[in-house]
């Protein structure tokens, strides 16, 4: 028998597995989830009703066409919801992105996935809870030698942060978008979170490596990969491997995951952080890394004057990743109100790397503030580019519209940030708002 005929073998008795164990709320998971199988897949049917329900409730309809007449004097009261700016000061990354491998274990720890996940979004659309999901996660990933840290910051991308908008729905427990491929196809739906948790770590692993899950197969897209995608099988080694692949255009898919990843490690508050970065200077004045992490222990503190200062001096020291120490510099002087500092922090940010998306959002907002609108659109514009999913950005264009007394374009602009992602509150806000303005026949 040759090694395909082996594989292929192989696979059909673990997916014949899977098919068996299934119905049976999963057989294959642990024995700890297994004492109360039961009573989880009740919890998880209760959780799934409430999700669907949520959806419901979300679920506006708005005409895409702008109203032909507006009320003046309503509009002039009209109060709109605007986006936030991104506030975590990211860290020099410990590996390039060129070697930051799909296969490998955990740096950031469950307690810090956990905090990444409630601080973006508090009520993330779930079937189980945060600390639930993190923990399938991890027990997933470690069984097929998958960095869970990674894998969870690519579901946070697919999902928004669980917030969904998209095709996939909160109740398919489809966390990475298997078999999600536009045009309003929803993908594969999953009976519990755990086992949409395993599908995706299997579904890593058919890229990363020719080696047969450990679990019976239940990703519905793994003998695709094997037969009909030979060429990536096992060839895909890193987490950029996955740009145009994973998601179409998606051309910084793999950096931007790793952005999270990066986001997902940077230190807390405590004093304890703050007594490892002083060390860390102590033994290594001029590296720039060591400031930089110690501006984001003085950050998380709220001493945004100090972080500013550690962060100047990364800059000063001309680190690796320059763009990183002039976007945490950005960070920490908005915060302390120097928005004009901060401006040209962004600025000069954007003229090292102009694909940072996040610098490009951010300074748009500065312009925001400052009733630079039109200026503010093109920074939103060159955000889109770089991340056509960044409903946020849209809904801003919007916003800027609305300033410039645009209504109609305004209008057109939020009902399409509502398109990238109808579960985004900022355009349903706002074209609820603007729908007090609609002149009545």
């Amino acid at each position: 028998m040759n090694k395909k005929s082996y594989i292929s073998l192989s696979v059909a008795i673990c997916l014949a597995l899977g098919a068996m164990q299934a119905p049976a709320a999963y057989a294959a998971d642990t024995p700890k989830e297994n004492t109360a199988a039961k009573t989880q897949v009740a919890a998880d049917k209760n959780k799934t009703t409430a999700a669907s329900s949520n959806k419901e409730q979300q679920s506006v309809e708005f005409p895409q066409k702008p109203p032909k007449k507006w009320d003046k004097n309503t509009l002039k009261k009209l109060q709109l919801a605007e986006a936030s700016p991104f506030t975590i000061p990211m860290l020099i990354p410990s590996e390039t992105e060129n070697q930051t491998t799909i296969l490998g274990e955990a740096v950031a720890t469950q307690e810090q996935m956990v905090s990444m996940i409630k601080r973006r979004n508090p009520k993330p659309l779930l079937n189980c809870s945060v600390e639930e999901l993190v923990q399938y996660y991890y027990e997933e990933a470690e069984l097929e030698g998958i960095r869970p840290d990674v894998a969870l910051c690519q579901a946070i991308k697919e999902t928004g942060t669980f917030g969904y908008g998209g095709d996939v729905l909160p109740e398919q427990n489809n966390f990475c978008g298997l078999g999600a491929t536009g045009n309003k196809v929803k993908g594969a739906f999953f009976d519990t979170p755990r086992q949409g948790v395993r599908a995706h770590i299997q579904h890593l692993l058919a890229y990363a490596s020719e080696r047969i899950p450990a679990t019976p197969i239940i990703d519905p897209r793994y003998t695709h990969i094997l037969e009909n995608r030979p060429e990536i099988h096992g060839n895909l080694q890193r987490w950029i491997d996955l740009n145009g692949v994973w998601a179409v255009p998606g051309t910084y898919y793999g950096q931007d995951i790793l952005k999270l990843w990066n986001e997902a490690k940077a230190p807390d508050d405590s004093d304890i952080s703050l007594r490892a970065a002083d060390k860390m200077i102590e033994d290594a004045p001029d590296d720039a890394e060591s400031h930089i992490y110690r501006g984001s222990v003085h950050y998380a503190k709220k001493d945004y004057l100090n972080a500013s200062l550690d962060f100047q001096h990364a800059v000063d020291l001309s680190p690796a990743y320059p763009a990183i120490a002039k976007y945490d510099l950005a960070l920490a002087l908005a915060a302390n109100s120097e928005y004009d500092e901060a401006y040209d922090a962004y600025t000069s940010l954007l003229n090292d790397d102009s694909d940072f998306w996040q610098g490009w959002f951010n300074r748009g907002l500065i312009l925001m503030k400052k009733g630079k609108y039109k200026e503010a659109i093109r920074d939103f514009e060159s955000t889109l580019t770089r991340n056509p999913q960044m409903a946020d950005a849209q809904s801003e264009i919007g916003v800027a519209l609305f300033k410039l007394k645009k209504y109609n374009e305004a209008w057109t602009a939020f009902y399409k940030a509502h398109e990238i992602n109808n579960r985004n509150q900022l355009p349903i806000k706002n074209l609820t708002e603007m729908s007090k303005a609609i002149k009545k026949k």
